[in-house]
């Protein structure tokens, strides 16, 4: 039995509490002890001196799009010109292009690709990731995509989403597509078990609520759980639609107003908030976090990487964005991506926090309070990774 003992973290986050001078026992890639340093027995383990550094759960980030081909340099620059996001869409970029990309990708090139961007997320501290397909839009490029998150040699823990619903293809109509989804799609994903979620992006110019609700209802039935992009470029009461069906998640909510929180509220529907879209595409609009928070919501901060709206995997860059322009505090910023998004993917039994019986999936950053992570924005990465108790090298 592998017994670790790390001691002396001048703070351990668990985050339900913070320890000075904290410590804990692992044994066998699990938490077995969380304490002060004093009541961590180092004989016959492997010590890591955590003195002067901050220690807290591996972030899990609840919305990613994992698996794609290429990028979006040409949409960035567009953007920098001062093209909205609709206009990029219109004039062949946006979803459409990476979906041309990855259609023309082959499975072990999409692997390749996925593997550097799970590493990416690795060396950033976040050691769970929900994956969601989208890129496709065809049955065969989407089962495609799926499949290659199995295929991933990666020591970050990969959940996968079926977003079959993330885009129109050129040359079918919104209704003939979602037949496709609903009738083709959806089946053979829940035939293979290849997704434990289903995601729809509702919104103008994409998939109405109706059809989202089509979506949803038939996922529901064959046994996924549900997720919704809802309310990003407008109130289109989606919140509300993710409420009504019983979702796990409603994610954007850029525009969700209060009648929208409440209705996640009454529902328990988790929000998932994405700063880091709001950013990236230039915008000012962010979610109402602070009224969620009050209102009682387990919000949880997530990535929302992708090539083309938020091209990041860096968590504390979220943590930042939360504090400065959502006014949450920076233990908000942490719960909200560590305990709060593991219970948004089901895994709050297994990761999300420092305690007996979970994974010893936890991260350090080289500094003596947690708040510095979202203060240095940009620059605080962790100094080691641990997944299972290893120290993970990228």
């Amino acid at each position: 039995m592998k017994t670790i003992a790390v001691v002396h973290a001048a703070q351990l986050v668990t985050p339900v509490d913070v320890i000075a001078d904290g410590g804990m026992l692992i044994r066998d890639g699990k938490i077995d002890i969380v304490a002060s340093s004093d009541k961590i027995d180092i004989n016959g383990a492997e010590v890591i001196d955590a003195r002067g550094k901050v220690v807290l759960p591996g972030f899990v980030d609840a919305h990613t799009h994992l698996v794609f081909a290429g990028n979006r340099l040409d949409d960035f620059e567009r953007r920098a010109r001062g093209e909205s996001y609709e206009q990029i869409a219109k004039a062949g970029g946006g979803i459409w292009s990476t979906v041309e990309k990855t259609r023309a990708a082959s499975d072990v090139d999409l692997a390749k690709q996925a593997k550097k961007h799970a590493d990416w997320f690795l060396k950033c501290g976040t050691t769970t990731v929900e994956a969601k397909s989208g890129y496709g839009l065809t049955t065969a490029d989407e089962l495609k995509i799926l499949r290659v998150m199995k295929q991933i040699e990666t020591p970050l823990e990969i959940v996968p989403t079926f977003l079959g619903a993330h885009a129109i293809p050129k040359n079918q109509t919104p209704d003939e597509y979602v037949d496709l989804v609903v009738n083709e799609m959806l089946p053979r994903v829940a035939e293979e078990k290849l997704a434990e979620f289903c995601d729809v992006f509702c919104e103008r110019g994409y998939f109405s609520a109706e059809q989202a609700r089509r979506v949803l209802s038939v996922a529901k039935e064959l046994g996924l759980k549900l997720r919704g992009h809802v309310d990003q470029l407008s109130n289109s009461r989606g919140a509300q639609l993710m409420a009504e069906l019983g979702a796990t998640t409603a994610d954007h909510l850029e525009k969700t107003d209060e009648r929208g929180i409440a209705a996640l509220k009454c529902a328990n529907v988790q929000p998932v908030l994405l700063p880091g879209s709001v950013y990236a595409l230039g915008s000012t609009s962010y979610p109402r976090a602070r009224e969620m928070i009050d209102a009682g919501l387990d919000v949880v901060l997530a990535t929302d990487f992708n090539p083309g709206s938020s091209p990041t995997c860096s968590m504390s860059m979220v943590l930042s964005l939360a504090c400065t322009q959502m006014k949450m505090s920076p233990m908000e910023a942490i719960k909200a991506a560590t305990i709060n998004a593991a219970r948004s993917l089901d895994r709050h039994g297994t990761v999300g926090s420092l305690e007996r019986g979970k994974l010893a999936n936890f991260c350090v950053f080289d500094c003596a309070d947690y708040r510095e992570i979202a203060y240095w924005f940009g620059a605080m990465l962790p100094s080691a990774v641990y997944v299972r108790g290893e120290l993970i090298k990228t």
